[in-house]
């Protein structure tokens, strides 16, 4: 027992002095970075990789600063064990009010676990599988707060989970991961199949959530303006229509939808789970009998990928 106690005990310690170098070295770069967001003409040249997977750290530094959100509120669904997601960098910046969920297994000791000063801000840590029938309970029973950021990454149904938003829940910025292969045009999305798992949907990894256009019109009505994409083209960034882009984001370059979607980015897996580095073209071969919605018809009825490419 004694032995336990130990080993938890050596690895929250390293963990912690880990997270303290990270957020050092990680505003350090942030500060250098801030003297070009005015002639940022692209979200990837603001990107800085701190705790992201990528460099969302800096685009939302950026966003955060050209809005002039003093102590941004937030709300991210798809965490982990939050060592690599879009708000920890926030939150360890601002110690301001989050609620961050996830359906991972013990998820609030492996939050712990991972170096966080919980004790600093007011980070709500929800244990919870989302879907579009109980996104809306799960929001309003543990936010009471103004919410500024919202992102969400669960590699499924986030479209349907995203369309039933409480009303109430208003954020200036909305960060959603899209699916790139869906190419530029198509309006489309997986099912909204309960405890949808990307893996068991298709061996490959690459039939999941929706395509950039599906979102771009679902956050027209919501009442947001697609403002740019990371340099991998997986993560979009939409703004309020209340923070106009002439207002406030003047310099940014207003991108195609086929530059926002040609990826090249190689996550595919073969029949026995290993990573098989396909191109663009055998990638889409790959999950041509997937089937999916096209919601441009508004039937919700599903069709191969295949029947839509064609």
């Amino acid at each position: 027992m004694i032995y336990k106690i130990l080993i938890n005990i050596f690895f929250r310690t390293r963990n912690f002095l880990k997270n303290k170098i990270l957020i050092l070295l990680g505003m350090n770069l942030i500060l250098k970075s801030r003297s070009f967001y005015d002639s940022a003409s692209l979200l990837e040249d603001v990107e800085i990789k701190v705790f992201s997977q990528n460099g969302e750290d800096g685009i939302i530094d950026y966003l955060v600063k050209k809005l002039r959100i003093k102590k941004p509120n937030f709300i991210e669904i798809g965490i982990q064990d939050y060592s690599e997601s879009n708000t920890r960098f926030l939150y360890e910046q601002y110690y301001s009010s989050g609620l961050v969920i996830d359906s991972q297994i013990n998820l609030r000791e492996k939050v712990l676990s991972s170096g966080l000063n919980l004790w600093k801000g007011d980070l709500r840590i929800v244990e919870k599988f989302v879907s579009s029938k109980n996104i809306k309970e799960v929001i309003l029973e543990n936010c009471d707060f103004n919410v500024d950021i919202f992102s969400i990454d669960i590699d499924g149904i986030d479209y349907w989970v995203l369309n039933n938003l409480p009303d109430t829940i208003k954020p200036k910025i909305i960060i959603v991961e899209y699916n790139s292969i869906f190419g530029h045009d198509l309006e489309v999305t997986v099912p909204d199949i309960d405890n949808f798992s990307r893996d068991s949907y298709h061996f490959s990894n690459l039939c999941y959530g929706a395509s950039l256009k599906a979102y771009v019109n679902l956050m027209k009505i919501r009442g947001y303006y697609l403002l740019g994409v990371n340099r991998l083209r997986n993560n979009a960034f939409f703004i309020s229509n209340n923070y106009s882009k002439e207002t406030y984001f003047s310099n940014i370059k207003k991108l195609s939808m086929e530059e926002c979607t040609n990826s090249l980015f190689r996550e595919s897996r073969s029949l026995d789970g290993n990573l098989n580095y396909l191109s663009v073209k055998d990638r889409k071969k790959q999950i041509d009998d997937c089937e999916l919605i096209d919601l441009s018809k508004n039937i919700f009825s599903k069709i191969r990928f295949k029947d839509l490419l064609n």
